[in-house]
């Protein structure tokens, strides 16, 4: 069997090399790292965690949580790096981040099916399979190759990222360690604001200086990473029922809620790090060390990291795509992760998993079924088909995209839970047929959570 060629080794490239790699097929993986950095990536390890260290909520009332369990089942190499790094987070599963890429890091160069390569791809091979997971940071030259391909201009819209704070530089005399509603232990580290220290702060946001984009580019932003300082325009309490939302949250000095909160969530296993919640901007670094050190228990606040801004493409799927992520013009070509018009870190993993089933029985003329549409996977994929070309937008798994329930109407929550329920139970004859050897280990988290979609 010819090598399979797979560009980016993402969440999606690697998922995509280790699944086609335990089907027996030959892998070549390129990573253009460390010869070349995109503008958001700073590491040298594969599978690295960009926007946040939270794979979002771990619960199956939430969309992702049922993705997460369907990836889980299915044994996949995204699921098992997630669980073996897991640092606390309340209602939701969020990663060491360092621990999250060696883990893969390590799995993917240990693989003797599986050759990687660092050397940046620019023109997609002229023959032979290939899967093109170069993510939402694709190269302007492999862009402009895709584009050619694709026969349609490039979508594009700009995600931010968020700061990450020091532990220790936290002022824990006015901050203090809770989750929401006391759900998942003290996960959280919350900075509580006053009505005027509230006000104060997105009055400042809105004059702060931000970083400009190129006069040629339009800014497009997706509303799951919305700049912090683009929700305060909308508003003066867009915050409040934002991010910053106290709900849930009582002071422990005065047993109230504060006016509003800042919280920071651990980034890494040993809790030296934090990010700030929903705190996505693209606030000059400056603006963000003056403006974010107001925040009460941050005065003294050291950034591993500041918050930045960056392009991320995507083609428009529902034109360019078949249901098994072929390019329509081009069958041997595949596409997987968020360039192939979804969003969010665990849908990539998931778009790469199934990439890596399709290709090798595409190159044995063996036909695999698709995922049922309820199931999240099968959700996905109908989002990246069925979707209106005209208006296609990149988006997070939510209930929104499994087919309805039939029968009588029932509550949110229950409905959720049975839409679950019912994604789980026709997820198993089509892992069994997808995956014939693959054990599996039922480990379902069902409680609610504050990462509801």
């Amino acid at each position: 069997m010819e090598p399979i060629v797979i560009i980016g080794a993402g969440l999606a490239g690697c998922e995509a090399a280790w699944q086609a790699a335990n089907q027996g097929a030959p892998v070549i993986l390129y990573e253009m790292k460390p010869k070349r950095f995109s503008p958001a990536h700073q590491a040298q390890g594969l599978a690295e965690l960009v926007c946040s260290n939270s794979l979002r909520g771990a619960g199956l009332n939430n969309a992702v949580g049922c993705l997460k369990e369907e990836l889980r089942r299915c044994r996949t190499l995204f699921m098992e790096a997630a669980d073996a790094t897991a640092v606390p987070a309340g209602g939701a599963l969020a990663v060491d981040r360092e621990g999250f890429s060696a883990y893969i890091t390590e799995k993917i160069a240990a693989h003797p099916l599986i050759e990687l390569r660092r050397e940046e791809v620019t023109t997609l091979p002229e023959t032979g399979t290939v899967i093109v997971a170069s993510g939402p940071l694709t190269s302007e030259a492999l862009s402009q190759e895709i584009a050619r391909l694709t026969g349609s201009e490039h979508l594009y819209f700009y995600d931010a990222i968020a700061p990450i704070v020091e532990a220790d530089s936290i002022d824990f005399a006015k901050a203090w360690r809770a989750s929401r509603y006391g759900k998942g232990g003290d996960d959280y580290v919350n900075c509580p604001l006053s009505k005027e220290e509230y006000f104060a702060f997105v009055a400042a946001l809105k004059a702060a200086e931000k970083v400009p984009a190129w006069d040629f580019e339009k800014m497009l932003h997706f509303e799951g990473c919305m700049p912090i300082e683009e929700m305060a325009e909308r508003g003066e309490m867009t915050l409040a029922f934002g991010p910053m939302k106290p709900v849930g949250l009582p002071d422990p000095r005065t047993g109230k809620p504060p006016f509003a909160v800042v919280q920071l969530r651990q980034d890494d296993r040993h809790a030296t790090l934090y990010n700030l919640v929903g705190f996505q901007t693209k606030l000059t670094y400056p603006e963000q060390r003056h403006i974010f050190r107001a925040i009460p228990g941050l005065e003294e606040a050291r950034f591993a990291r500041l918050g930045s801004v960056h392009r991320n493409t995507f083609i428009n799927a529902p034109r360019c795509l078949t249901r098994t992520l072929q390019l329509k013009s081009a069958s041997r070509i595949f596409f997987a992760g968020q360039i192939s018009g979804i969003e969010g870190y665990v849908e990539s993993a998931a778009t790469g998993f199934l990439a890596g089933l399709f290709v090798p029985r595409w190159q044995r003329d063996q036909a695999l079924p698709l995922p049922p549409a309820t199931t999240a996977l099968g959700a996905l994929l109908g989002h990246l088909a069925d979707s209106s070309p005209e208006n296609f937008q990149p988006v997070n798994v939510n209930y929104g995209l499994f087919p309805p329930l039939e029968g009588q109407r029932r509550k949110r929550a229950d409905r959720r839970l049975a839409m679950a329920e019912r994604a789980l139970a026709d997820l198993e004859p089509w892992r069994r047929e997808a995956l014939p050897d693959t054990a599996v280990g039922f480990a379902v988290d069902v409680s609610d959570n504050e990462f509801q979609q």
